[in-house]
């Protein structure tokens, strides 16, 4: 068996760091080229020290010269540092496979590098299909890459439809997509007392442990309305055959309505080393360090329709995705810099939606044929975000 071998863009962030951990455990079927890390420097040594790759790639010039210094006793791991490097290092024709796990937009362009050079893609950037969907399923069709979803939803979804589906379930008899959500730390919240949620209070989700943008994601919704977008673009499916469910337990990560009237799912411990195992083998299994689901000690499995008027952030996606053109786009750079805003406490929680609304109303529809479109649109809209931020009030 040959190994594969393995660049993680975003190392030091939850999904890197539960990936490695996956990949530590099976040395004979893995091998580490690159890493890549924005600024957390001190991490990312660490695991190049334990790992050994090739390659590592971080921010800037400043971050490189701090990684080289503590990188001093192992001069074979090559230092870089920029968005070109971090293309270089998904394109490099001596990897098999990308581990896109870089957050928020600036994980676009290494993930199409990824998929321009016909890699297998475990994706776990959203932006790469909310910003760019058609352009990185049309990228992949044409290099003969394969997408494989990290995200335990996209992933449960996947597991949950026949093997060799190919970007679209026109032949799969599939009636609905229904992706889970928690519901996040604030689904039982008096709604008048969001306006005084604390950054460290959105953070704390019940369930997963993620970073603190994807945290305050999930307690708005937002996230699970980027994953809507997300699940159109994978399953080539509309709006309308993507249901949401909250699911306090997280135990059922999402299912399948099939035709026939059976649903199908997939259901586990709330730990992403599963779907992250799954697609590292796929379509084999391999062991991930996650314990197996105890139903009995689950108890019970609860679920109910979200409150759009509560989670007014995953009405907003699906009207971006009804609408096309560049309001994805729009959406996910409005939400990026009212949740910046937010964890700076510049923004009170209860104002993200409305600073994402605001955006969608004013930016105007654009056609997106190309990188460069997608780019200008996502400029454009975070201008736009930071003009309604500046009229905002500072939270009370």
């Amino acid at each position: 068996m040959s190994k594969q071998v393995l660049t993680i863009l975003g190392a030091t962030g939850s999904i890197g760091v539960s990936t490695l951990d996956v990949v530590g455990r099976h040395p004979d079927r893995y091998e580490v080229f690159a890493l890549s890390a924005h600024r957390q420097v001190e991490k990312l040594a660490a695991l190049c020290l334990q790992f050994r790759p090739k390659i590592a790639v971080v921010a800037g010039e400043p971050e490189a010269q701090k990684l080289r210094s503590l990188l001093g006793g192992a001069p074979e791991i090559e230092v870089l540092h920029g968005a070109v490097a971090l293309e270089q290092i998904a394109a490099a024709p001596e990897v098999t496979t990308v581990v896109a796990a870089i957050v928020g937009g600036a994980g676009l362009g290494s993930s199409l590098a990824a998929a321009r050079t016909g890699k297998r893609v475990l994706l776990a950037n959203k932006e790469a299909l909310v910003m760019a969907g058609d352009i990185f399923i049309k990228t992949l069709r044409d290099s003969g890459g394969v997408l494989l979803p990290i995200d335990s939803e996209h992933n449960a979804v996947f597991q949950s439809l026949p093997v060799g589906f190919d970007y679209g379930l026109k032949h799969c008899s599939v009636r609905k997509v229904i992706l889970t959500a928690s519901g996040g730390p604030f689904r039982n919240t008096p709604r008048e007392a969001l306006r005084n949620v604390t950054p460290d209070q959105a953070c704390a989700h019940p369930n997963w442990a993620m970073g603190r943008k994807i945290s305050v994601d999930s307690a708005t919704m937002m996230n699970k309305g980027l994953e809507v977008i997300e699940a159109s673009w994978i399953f080539g499916v509309g709006a309308e055959r993507i249901d949401v469910l909250i699911h306090p337990e997280s135990t059922i990560h999402s299912m399948v309505q099939y035709e026939d009237g059976a649903v199908l799912a997939e259901l586990g411990n709330p730990d992403m080393r599963t779907p992250i195992a799954h697609v590292l083998a796929y379509p084999e299994r391999i062991a991930s360090g996650v314990g197996s689901l105890d139903l009995v000690k689950t108890g019970k499995l609860t679920f109910e329709a979200p409150d759009l008027e509560r989670f007014p952030c995953l009405k907003l996606a699906y009207d971006a995705l009804r609408a096309g053109k560049n309001a994805s786009v729009t959406l996910n750079a409005a939400n990026e810099e009212a949740v910046a805003a937010f964890l700076d406490g510049k923004l009170s929680f209860d104002r993200i939606p409305d600073v994402v609304a605001e955006c969608l109303d004013c930016v105007p529809g654009m056609q997106l044929n190309s990188l460069e479109d997608i780019l200008a649109a996502d400029q454009i809209a975070r201008q736009a975000a930071h003009r309604v931020l500046d009229t905002c009030k500072d939270p009370a």
